[in-house]
């Protein structure tokens, strides 16, 4: 009895042996298959448009893509301008802008590459409630710059080279004016939110993309005055730093954030986001079939 007692005992040894040699096993090739997922280089510069702050987007989506990715995104939001210049100087992994008349130099170039079209929403022109230069409900914009400009109506400009101040200043040259020095023109040189809450405090007609409007529309008395202009398409991409111009770019993470944009979660994200709080999206994806 003592003896298979013993013969017990040493086959139960041999057993826990095996079975927490390959538990220690196990464990170390999750930990090397984890370590492999796990990006060497986790920080991605991204150098953006304000207005991709301004509405909330940004908070929303780049948390999103961190926990997916492991990858830690470092958001510089200014104009466009400032933004592709971050782009040329390789002071950026990765560019998502709305200015493609401005982008298409730095992808033929090739400066950028990986160039994709990520989303949309369009302009409209902001005015006071009482409408001093009688534009209200006219989709002409040529014709509504025109007629502020005769009544010498106040007209804050973001004066910023962002995108948005770009299509304001392509507006303004399809008028055959320049409104640079005259008394009723006004720049901030500041983002599209802080320039909304000036144009609101003044009282003037401002040009915003839609979305930044709606994301501050419960805070002003500014009123939407002219919008469904073609030209008032507002058009997003998304592009990486060139790695062959640019070595120390982050190219990896660049193109996983640029992968991340155009994937269908997240275009359909884009899709519905802002739906629930301001009763129609912010943005329009331009990736989802259908």
């Amino acid at each position: 009895m003592t003896k298979r007692i013993s013969l017990v005992a040493v086959i139960l040894a041999v057993i826990a042996a095996v079975f927490l040699a390959g538990c220690a096993s196990k464990k170390q090739t999750d930990d090397q298959n984890k370590q492999a997922a796990e990006p060497q280089n986790k920080d991605i510069i991204l150098a953006t448009t304000t207005s991709t702050q301004d509405t909330g987007l940004l908070d929303e989506l780049i948390p999103m893509f961190q926990e997916q990715t492991g990858y830690v995104v470092k958001p510089v939001a200014v104009g466009t301008g400032q933004a592709l210049t971050m782009g040329e100087e390789g002071n950026a992994d990765v560019l998502l802008v709305h200015a493609p008349a401005a982008e298409k130099p730095l992808v033929d170039s090739g400066v950028a590459i990986n160039y994709e079209l990520v989303m949309h929403n369009d302009f409209v022109l902001l005015g006071p409630p009482g409408d001093p230069a009688g534009v209200k409900g006219n989709s002409d914009i040529n014709a509504v710059f025109k007629q502020i400009a005769e009544k010498g109506a106040l007209f804050i400009s973001r004066g910023d080279d962002s995108g948005t101040n770009k299509k304001e200043l392509d507006v303004w040259k399809d008028t055959g004016i320049d409104p640079k020095g005259q008394p009723w023109y006004q720049e901030t040189g500041q983002g599209m939110g802080a320039s909304i809450t000036v144009a609101n405090e003044k009282q003037a007609y401002i040009l915003s993309d839609r979305g930044t409007y709606l994301a501050h529309a419960k805070n002003i008395d500014l009123v939407i005055v002219s919008e469904g202009a073609e030209l008032l398409k507002n058009i997003y991409h998304v592009m990486v730093v060139n790695p062959e111009k640019f070595p120390k770019v982050n190219v990896e993470g660049a193109k996983a954030f640029d992968e991340f944009l155009i994937n269908k979660d997240t275009q359909q994200f884009i899709k519905d986001f802002g739906v629930d709080k301001y009763g129609q999206p912010l943005f329009f994806p331009d990736r989802l079939e259908g």
